[in-house]
């Protein structure tokens, strides 16, 4: 990739931090949950119940959090695992996911990470994990770097240098800066969304984490 489209993705990622809190401010106040045993889109009636029962929980250290009370489908990206592995989304269905987009020049980003990694040492398991996926596109010994310099321990190592993943997030109005995070459910539905950084290892995001794995 060019350094010139290189600047301009970043630009494109920094920017738009303002107008995801804005559409996800929208959403909290508009958004209209589909009635008993309706579908929406995609999703099954599961998703929005469960989407109802996130959306007391958003207050405290997780008041960012805005709530799809409509759920569709999660957009489809792709990223490689700590093996190189392509990998998609459709990978981790059956369990719910906080789907986290960072990058190492992001401050925000850098400063949630250690949250990141105790909700994953406290809430991670076979119906729930933290992917924490690295969007730098240039100097990509320095995730690397960064990650051990703080002692991520429990955290698998995702990664998109091509970028793709975010300018898909970008283009569908879910991820418009960083460090965004999608509350997915085991269904695959976006239940929620995150525009920048908050407490992930708090009991407020614990709460949150418990609604989402719910049946």
């Amino acid at each position: 990739m060019r350094e010139n489209d290189k600047r301009s993705r970043r630009l494109k990622i920094v920017g738009g931090a303002v107008a995801l809190a804005a559409i996800a401010a929208a959403a909290v106040l508009y958004g209209k949950a589909p009635g008993p045993g309706k579908v929406a889109g995609d999703c099954p009636a599961a998703s929005a119940e469960r989407a109802a029962r996130l959306a007391p929980l958003a207050h405290g250290e997780i008041a960012a959090l805005a709530i799809d009370k409509s759920p569709k489908p999660a957009t489809s990206v792709a990223f490689s695992g700590a093996d190189g592995r392509k990998l998609t989304l459709d990978d981790f269905r059956g369990k719910a996911i906080v789907l986290n987009l960072w990058a190492t020049w992001c401050v925000p980003c850098r400063a949630e990470m250690p949250a990141l990694d105790r909700l994953e040492a406290k809430a991670g398991s076979r119906d729930f994990q933290v992917v924490a996926v690295n969007v730098d596109t240039a100097r990509l010994d320095r995730p690397k770097a960064f990650l051990d310099e703080i002692g991520v321990k429990s955290l698998t190592r995702y990664a998109d240098p091509s970028g793709d993943a975010f300018e898909n997030l970008r283009l569908a109005g879910k991820a418009l800066g960083l460090p965004t995070s999608l509350l997915i459910d085991k269904d695959g539905c976006q239940l929620g969304v995150v525009a920048g950084p908050v407490d992930w290892a708090s009991d407020d995001a614990l709460k949150v984490v418990d609604a989402l794995k719910g049946s």
